[in-house]
């Protein structure tokens, strides 16, 4: 074959296939969804008409900890779907502990077993064919409690359980939970133990408690605390404001309260009442678990609290300080984010709807700022020590630089990005600043209401406005963005919308000091640790020196939090290392405090002997600031609005 008739054979027979194959594989489909897709239509704001669900919950098994649920579902033959409680109110996430689930069976009459199929896609969800003639479904499975630290917070221990509801049901889909009713019975690991809940019991028998029938909304939103060791305070301000504290302890010795102590609870209540002119709720129950074994909790109810601090909270009160703005927080929860919650934060059922958390800084946020406020006017936490607090959050923002690439609006939507699990990188990530910013800002709207009405109104007005109702009602009432802005101008005409998009929407790399300088404040650094700080820093599980180096560490030399573009992070500090010695001696914290104070008069850098995994090495930071403690300072010739909001409503 002739070179060129050569040559042109090979073209055809490699090249032109090849362009062949190319056209085929544009023209191929490629792959298709093959996955089913969840289909669930919108519940439907009707009753679910096969009756009420008989929930048995057994708490007996206190050693393995292990929960036994069982459930009686009357139902109609045909397609089921159960879904176990997804978007729980007041985590903002699909926190629904799903994995902490098993043994579940469901059997029709005569105990025949009734085959489940769960969703390959919503993991939440369980479908059943339930067959001709069967009228109930007998579920039964077990909520697996942690018996680990790595399995998450414990809610357990011999002597006392946290219990909430939505860890142990299954619920029918297709309608709303205010339609779906429910009639809950509980075994008690003996009738030694005692229980608190927003719910009625209707009448106990041994170990068993039996509870009144009820919404799946409202009892999901009653969680219940049970133990040994218990002590109810009525702190109602008058007969028709019904308020209790539930304390349940690791002993008697831990919930053994002093009369003042007692007084300034009752405070609360009483100043609580004085600013919202108003309640949502039949009778109010905190629910407080004293225990260095059960974890801490925060979490809100309608009628209800789940509280939670270390052992000796009340036994080592001047350690307390910086806790002590729990109980208002989850209180003032009541009027704002259950009786009025934000539109995209509220949903018809658990699973269906997500939950959105554009207005977090409203429902946490303020609900922040009235914590702080009512602590300082029951007297439960100084008017002195809150302004530290204040200064703190303020000092946290001069130190942090994620306000320069994240608006506060989108941290919001943090809870759904990391379901509120720890980030490395706290001052840059900023996960969840509507809180501590959010406070800022209602200070900021608070003075500002005071400047421009010449002291006549004030944020308090808003709230009674807001979140008041002559009636007790406990029926959700959704809020948006421009309902909040048309409130504030009733209150006090001003461009509020501008107001907050600014402070919300937009960047503002700024530290938000505008309410504590309205206030007749400055935020400023000393040397000088408060009183409070110093002993509670004695046994605080980190301490930190952010406005200083740049980290906090442990009081074993562990380093926590490292802040962005501090010094300790610019000399390459991280978090998983471990302090081992400060200028060359061992490491203790009063010995790295001294260092700084040292390095503040002298051209001597701090150095630090840190070990991470295998290897030893030594960071020295340039840095002679000294301690910089965060305080408020009085600004002489300026209106003391601040103190006037801390103080007590007479």
């Amino acid at each position: 074959m002739p070179a060129l008739a050569r040559r042109a054979f090979i073209l055809a027979t490699l090249v032109l296939p090849l362009a062949a194959f190319a056209h085929s594989y544009a023209q191929s489909p490629g792959p298709q969804v093959t996955a089913p897709i969840p289909a669930e239509t919108m519940p439907l704001d009707t009753p679910y008409a096969p009756g009420a669900i008989a929930l048995t919950v057994d708490l007996s098994d206190v050693t393995r900890r292990i929960i036994q649920v069982d459930e009686t579902i009357p139902v109609a033959s045909g397609e089921l779907t159960l879904f176990y409680p997804k978007w729980i109110p007041g985590y903002h996430t699909p926190a629904g502990p799903i994995s902490k689930i098993g043994g579940l069976t469901i059997t029709g009459k005569k105990n025949a077993p009734i085959a489940w199929r769960r969703d390959p896609v919503d993991v939440f969800a369980f479908h059943v064919t339930v067959p001709d003639g069967v009228k109930e479904l007998h579920v039964a499975f077990q909520y697996l409690q942690p018996v680990r630290a790595a399995e998450g917070r414990f809610t357990e221990s011999d002597s006392i359980i946290d219990l909430e509801w939505n860890t142990v049901v299954l619920y029918p889909s297709g309608h709303f939970a205010r339609q779906i009713r429910i009639t809950p019975t509980l075994r008690l690991p003996s009738a030694d133990w005692h229980i608190a809940s927003a719910l009625d019991v209707t009448k106990t028998d041994g170990a068993a408690v039996h509870f009144a029938t009820t919404e799946l909304n409202t009892f999901i939103d009653s969680p219940l605390y049970a133990g040994l060791h218990y002590k109810r305070l009525d702190l109602s301000p008058d007969a028709n404001d019904p308020v209790y504290l539930n304390l349940f302890g690791d002993s008697d010795a831990n919930i053994t309260l002093t009369p003042e102590q007692i007084q300034l609870h009752k405070n609360l209540a009483v100043q609580a009442q004085k600013l919202y002119a108003s309640h949502h709720y039949r009778h109010y129950d905190f629910l407080y678990l004293i225990s260095d074994k059960v974890g801490g909790v925060g979490t809100e109810h309608h009628e209800s609290s789940e509280d939670g601090s270390k052992g000796n909270y009340f036994t080592d009160w001047q350690g307390s300080v910086p806790l002590r703005d729990l109980m208002a927080h989850e209180y003032t929860h009541s009027w704002n984010g259950k009786f009025r919650r934000p539109a995209d934060l509220w949903t018809p059922d658990f699973n269906v709807v997500p939950m959105q958390g554009s207005l977090l800084w409203v429902y946490e946020g303020m609900t922040q700022y009235w914590g702080f406020v009512l602590t300082a006017r029951s007297g439960l936490r100084s008017a002195s020590d809150t302004r530290d607090l204040i200064a703190g959050y303020a000092a946290n923002f001069d130190a942090s630089p994620g306000r320069t690439w994240r608006p506060l609006i989108d941290t919001t939507t943090q809870p759904i990005i990391s379901q509120r699990n720890p980030v490395s990188w706290v001052s840059w990530q900023r996960p969840e600043d509507y809180y501590t910013e959010g406070l800022l800002i209602w200070l900021d709207a608070d003075t500002k209401i005071r400047e421009l009405s010449g002291g006549k109104k004030s944020l308090d007005d808003f709230v009674r406005l807001f979140l008041g109702k002559d009636s007790p009602s406990v029926i959700t009432e959704t809020y948006t963005f421009d309902d909040v802005v048309a409130a504030l101008n009733a209150v006090q005409p001003y461009d509020w919308a501008g107001f907050l998009h600014t402070r919300v929407d937009e960047l503002a790399p700024q530290t938000p000091v505008d309410g504590i300088t309205r206030g007749g404040y400055k935020l400023s650094y000393t040397d000088n640790e408060p009183a409070w700080r110093a002993y509670y820093e004695k046994s605080a599980p980190a301490v930190s020196f952010s406005t200083s180096l740049g980290f906090a560490v442990a009081q074993d030399g562990t380093i926590g939090d490292v802040w962005w573009n501090s010094p300790a992070y610019k000399s390459d500090v991280v978090p998983d290392m471990h302090l081992v010695a400060v200028n060359d001696k061992v490491f203790s914290v009063q010995g790295l405090r001294d260092a700084v104070l040292a390095a503040e008069t002298s051209k001597d850098p701090v150095r630090l002997t840190v070990k991470r995994d295998d290897d030893v090495k030594v960071i020295s930071i340039d840095y002679h600031g000294g301690l910089r403690y965060p305080t408020l300072q009085r600004v002489d010739g300026t209106p003391d609005r601040l103190d006037d909001i801390l103080a007590p409503l007479p």
